[in-house]
């Protein structure tokens, strides 16, 4: 801040007013050392320097600890039709790109390290003359016909790649981050007395990703940095690119690093704490963190994301980003690829909405569940599918009955949650209906039987979150039942303890049952719960009753929940190995737990799985069924399932 200090006597009032402002605002430039050091020592803070770092005498912008929003950099034209917003610190350059429809960037070699992101729209490339298509595409809602997932395509190119770049139809929006800084950008910038030389600098760390090589940033694994804090990290030779996603109300304390940080808010709202002072940062904010300076954080409400671009890149989150690939590549293999099965638009009988697959005889079971677009359902266009190993299927049961959840049970028979029939059944590989096993409790019809489990004493769970058509229901409220070998049925949580219970397992051992949350704090849905975007775990008593519920695992929630305070994880099926080990379909992709209910990682999906099993011979395969296609992947896991 700029003050003009007149000469003339300065009036007590004004002199009052003058400290109040100057004490909301963050010292910048040499002004914030001072007080830097007297809270490094105040918060018991270590100081580090990071050696071979190149001197620079240039300004940056913004400036250092001020935080602005993009929409106040003004624009350069840096060819036709493409205009760009530049922010730069001493080591890294970042420019939002907004291109016309088919306006390009003519092709060039890169003077510097750079990455390029796909944020809307589509394109065509050419990386060092090979052709590539790198596009954006935005996450939809699931409905009753279709979801679609996010996608952000990128590449890394290294120093002396050749890259050009033409927008599709729609034009484009493209984040760019350089290092060093590029000079002609500084130039059209109106920087004047630039140096002869920018340099690199000297003590390069190898780069996470492969240059000129398009990926998808969902497909990065997420990395926890802090509690309540996972990053998608990414790391060239000079500099480090962490897309981080903070929970709603965490707190991360005053801290320091020796890497120059420019922390970019892409969602949400985060009170930024820059030496001892919040500062409400949002959407399209920006702030330059100099290294060593002292900095935090408290999230608000709605969670953020944010784009944190640190120079030179950081050991310390690289080696976190190991960590989280050795233990992921624990569960699937390095070299594992999700797999296109069936496409059931493309192939007959017709699929609609796939769900409930459970693997017995060397085939995969499941249902194909027809609804429209409002999610009404009709029996009569729904089927139960079985499929061979080659991925050729039939109907065994078609027009009959609308089922859900499968399991495996006694005589090579399965059990079938018929949810709009209000029943679960017995039925054999070829689709006969041997009986009813459950129908009524306290003598009035149960719901919709969504998803189901057996015991080793031949009882089974099932799940009946009312997800029917009647609008009055006959219970009072969704609840998760059990029914003995007897055939006495008994439920086993209070009417609408959960919002939406929807998934469930048996540990290998029986002795911890687990229920999922589907939907929960949303203002259009008709039940609100204490449950969340959580796995519940409950130990299971003799008599097949449940107590000691507790929050096994939390489920990561999608930006547009986010954005609107619900805690629907879309969790739905899921599948255990036998370790204890969970994976769950949820609308963010396939999310993996471990035992003790820690985050393992996400097999990302083109569209909203909806239930998976592990099934092949040796049963180390994950089928997944999404709408009207089935995937499969390989893992390094044996699947567990309880066959009677």
């Amino acid at each position: 801040m700029n003050l003009k200090i007149s000469r003339k006597p300065f009036p007590v009032f004004y002199l009052v007013i003058y400290i109040l402002i100057f004490s909301q605002c963050t010292p910048s430039g040499p002004d914030w050392k001072k007080e830097n050091l007297t809270l490094i020592k105040k918060y018991g803070l270590t100081e580090s320097q990071i050696p071979g770092l190149p001197s620079t005498t240039l300004d940056s912008n913004p400036e250092a600890a001020q935080v602005t929003n993009l929409s106040n950099v003004e624009s350069i034209e840096l060819h036709p039709g493409v205009q760009a917003k530049v922010i730069w610190g001493s080591g890294t350059m970042m420019a939002e790109l907004l291109l016309d429809p088919q306006a390009q960037i003519p092709e060039e070699t890169s003077e510097v390290d750079r990455f390029v992101f796909i944020m809307d729209g589509e394109t065509e490339a050419l990386i060092n003359g090979t052709p590539v298509s790198m596009v954006s595409r935005k996450r939809e809602a699931p409905d009753g016909i279709h979801s679609s997932t996010p996608k952000i395509d990128f590449v890394y190119l290294e120093k002396g790649s050749k890259f050009t770049l033409i927008a599709g139809p729609t034009g484009a929006k493209i984040y760019e981050i350089y290092s060093p800084l590029r000079k002609e950008y500084l130039q059209k910038a109106g920087l004047e007395k630039l140096p002869s030389e920018i340099k690199d600098i000297e003590n390069p760390l190898s780069p996470n990703i492969e240059p000129n090589t398009v990926y998808d940033l969902y497909d990065i694994q997420l990395s926890e940095l802090a509690p309540g804090a996972f990053s998608r990290l990414i790391s060239g030779r000079n500099m480090l690119l962490s897309f981080i996603s903070m929970d709603p109300d965490a707190v991360f304390g005053h801290h320091i690093h020796p890497e120059e940080q420019i922390m970019f808010v892409l969602r949400g709202s985060v009170d930024e704490i820059l030496l001892d002072r919040k500062k409400l940062m949002e959407s399209n904010d920006v702030v330059l963190i100099p290294g060593n300076f002292v900095h935090g954080a408290e999230i608000r409400d709605l969670g953020a994301d944010a784009l944190d671009i640190f120079w030179p890149s950081r050991n310390d989150y690289l080696e976190k980003e190991q960590e989280r690939m050795n233990t992921f590549h624990e569960f699937i293999p390095k070299e594992a690829e999700l797999e296109l099965v069936i496409d059931g638009k493309k192939t007959k009988p017709e699929l609609f909405f796939t769900e409930g697959p459970k693997w017995m005889n060397g085939k995969l079971y499941f249902s194909n569940m027809y609804f429209d677009q409002d999610y009404n359902a009709d029996p009569k266009r729904s089927s139960t599918v079985v499929m061979d190993p080659d991925g050729s299927y039939r109907n065994i049961t078609e027009g009959k009955m609308q089922t859900n959840g499968l399991y495996p049970y006694k005589n090579g028979n399965l059990l079938v949650c018929d949810m709009m029939g209000h029943q679960v059944v017995e039925m054999t590989p070829n689709g006969q209906v041997v009986r009813v096993l459950a129908d009524k409790y306290e003598g009035k019809p149960i719901d919709g039987p969504n998803d189901i489990i057996t015991d080793s004493k031949g009882g089974f769970y099932f799940t009946d979150p009312q997800f029917t058509m009647e609008a009055e229901k006959f219970q009072p409220g969704r609840a998760v039942y059990y029914v003995s070998a007897k055939g006495e049925i008994k439920r086993i949580t209070e009417p609408n303890e959960f919002a939406m219970p929807n998934g469930i397992l048996l540990s290998p051992d029986e002795k911890t049952l687990y229920i999922n949350n589907c939907f929960d704090k949303e203002d259009w849905y008709p039940v609100q719960s204490d449950k969340d975007n959580y796995i519940w775990a409950y130990d299971v008593n003799e008599d097949g009753s449940i107590s000691n519920g507790r929050q096994f695992a939390k489920v990561f929630l999608t930006e547009d929940v986010l954005d609107r305070q619900g805690r629907s994880s879309g969790a739905d099926g899921m599948a255990i190995d036998k370790e204890g080990n969970i994976y769950v379909a949820t609308y963010y992709g396939v999310q993996i737990f471990d035992n003790t209910g820690k985050f393992v990682g996400m097999i990302n999906m083109p569209s909203f799985p909806v239930s998976l099993a592990f099934g092949d011979e040796d049963m180390k395969t994950l089928y997944i069924v999404s709408y009207s296609k089935v995937y499969k992947i390989r893992t390094n896991k044996e699947g567990y399932v309880n066959y009677l």
